[in-house]
């Protein structure tokens, strides 16, 4: 019996699951594929095209279609905001490249610096006039330099204004990070609300994070609060989401 292109997508999927292809690696040419299950090269262009939709491929220039690396930063729950590790020198994304046992450096991240209104969003989320301004901290975090995520944080500007959070200059702004630079302006972070959705990425994030054709974005909104709910920051971050595995561990509330 002839193959159906999904047949043959599931064919392929498997040996993926099975690393044959690895990770990295590019699928055989078209036509090879066509020879090898004995069906025409269009069938074999649908199959690849269902793998490439759910993500387990993409087209590669001058390479041909390659297996997707599978993720490699193990993101954090609670741990990764521990105050035993920014106070002590191990901002959040550092928390989580240890915990992968992946390498980091403070160059990692880079970022820009505005003073402008902020989104609504935003204004909301700092409790705000959309009329009032805000610095917007803007930062691309690389991974042996491949990007894996941009993370835009707001902040009142009476919170911040003249410390390090309002410097462009690469790596995080002191050695633990924002959160350490509000603790000394009395601000001490206590609280974290974090909401999580999915999506495709826009042009300009694509081009921003080099997001291969197909592969979806995590989004992630987060608000951190002192311990009398004085919100202090509101960050929205876009995450590739073949680079991250979300981890979670807590006890089961009463």
């Amino acid at each position: 019996m002839t193959l159906g292109y999904k047949e043959l997508a599931r064919e392929l999927r498997e040996q993926i699951a099975q690393g044959r292809p690895e990770p990295g690696e590019t699928l055989p040419r078209q036509a090879d594929l066509a020879q090898e299950y004995g069906v025409n090269v269009k069938t074999v262009r649908a199959a690849v095209a269902l793998l490439e939709s759910e993500g387990l491929v993409t087209p590669v220039r001058r390479r041909g279609t390659v297996v997707r690396e599978r993720p490699q930063v193990r993101r954090l729950g609670a741990e990764r905001y521990s105050k035993s590790k920014w106070k002590y020198g191990t901002v959040a994304f550092a928390a989580d490249r240890e915990a992968s046992e992946l390498p980091w450096s403070p160059s990692d991240q880079t970022q820009t610096v505005e003073l402008t209104t902020p989104t609504q969003e935003a204004a909301d989320a700092l409790k705000v006039s959309v009329d009032s301004l805000v610095y917007m901290r803007s930062r691309i975090i690389r991974l042996e330099g491949t990007p894996t995520h941009s993370l835009v944080s707001f902040y009142r500007e009476e919170d911040v204004a003249g410390t390090p959070l309002v410097d462009p200059s690469p790596g995080p702004a002191t050695r633990g990070g924002g959160f350490a630079v509000l603790t000394l302006q009395g601000l001490e972070p206590h609280r974290v609300k974090e909401e999580i959705g999915a999506r495709m990425p826009a042009p300009v994030e694509a081009e921003a994070l080099e997001v291969p054709a197909g592969e979806p974005v995590v989004i992630l909104k987060r608000t951190i609060s002192t311990q009398t709910g004085r919100p202090v920051e509101f960050a929205i971050g876009v995450h590739r989401a073949s680079m991250f595995t979300w981890s979670y561990s807590f006890d089961m509330p009463d």
